[in-house]
């Protein structure tokens, strides 16, 4: 089964991740698939906009830690020790070249966002041109807390310095309502308006003549990749690599593997665990 559909309809090429059983969690072939559907739209003349979304009960909910944190996949991305930072880093950069495919498309894809948006999953929303969310969706890295650094660095591209660092120096998550008036979207609208939201745009923009888009969407792509933007990804996917196999990292997936990774995920996010002494925290510290 595809982990990722496309369809064209009419001018809107529709893109939708397709692991719905897991919330469209990101395993080896997810990101594959996604720049393969991106490149099929952006390739057919008659496709004007895409329209990106997810299957099930969220958009995504970040890589699949039961295949690589719990579990003992064909693609670890915690080695063994002493680790290979050029391995890792070639497997982390090239996701990310395939989630910035919806940035280097030259047609505009705007993202629908239900359910979830987080983690790795937030890093492929925020590659999308616009973003419209539910209102009581949620967006945020909650990796930041311990075992990732985003990898595409848009957080800063869309919010700025300060607001980034509020959201990736605690890992909180958001709701759309909360995204919207942060600025880190466009627009959040109520769940039972979210399909009606995305279709009213999409259409509006599909009126307009293909290299009209494509010129718009050059101009200020270049305007952000000029303060750099690749180079701020390179520096991102090492420091990912990194915060993988760090002290705190490895306790973290050491874990995730004795008590199960949705345990070891709560609690990193509530703030309950010590990583660097491996024990629950304590106030007194």
């Amino acid at each position: 089964m595809a982990k990722v559909l496309y369809e064209k309809d009419g001018r809107i090429g529709r893109i939708t991740l397709n692991r719905p059983e897991v919330m469209n969690a990101i395993d080896d072939d997810l990101p594959v698939e996604l720049a393969a559907a991106v490149a099929a739209a952006d390739a057919d003349p008659d496709v004007h906009v895409m329209v990106l979304s997810g299957n099930g009960r969220a958009f995504s909910a970040g890589y699949d830690l039961a295949h690589y944190a719990e579990g003992d996949s064909t693609n670890q991305v915690t080695q063994e020790m002493p680790w290979d930072p050029i391995r890792d880093y070639r497997f982390m950069w090239a996701n990310t070249q395939h989630f910035m495919s919806l940035w280097r498309a030259m047609k505009p894809v705007v993202c629908k966002v239900h359910g979830f948006a987080v983690a790795g999953g937030s890093d492929i929303a925020l590659c999308a041109d616009l973003v419209f969310m539910a209102e009581t969706a949620e967006i945020g890295y909650m990796p930041a807390r311990v075992w990732g650094c985003p990898t595409t660095a848009m957080w800063v591209y869309r919010l700025g310095p300060e607001k980034a660092k509020r959201m990736l120096f605690t890992g909180d998550r958001i709701t759309g309502l909360e995204a919207e008036a942060m600025g880190l979207i466009l627009k959040a609208v109520p769940e039972d308006r979210l399909d009606a939201a995305v279709e009213a745009m999409a259409r509006r923009m599909a009126s307009v003549p293909v290299n009209q888009l494509a010129m718009q969407k050059l101009v200020i792509n270049q305007a952000i990749e000029a303060t750099g933007l690749m180079n701020t990804q390179r520096l991102a996917t090492i420091f990912d690599g990194i915060t993988r196999h760090s002290p705190e990292g490895l306790t973290f997936k050491a874990r995730s593997e004795s008590v199960g990774w949705k345990q070891a995920v709560a609690e990193r996010d509530e703030g309950t665990w010590d990583w660097t002494r491996d024990r629950p925290i304590d106030e007194t510290d």
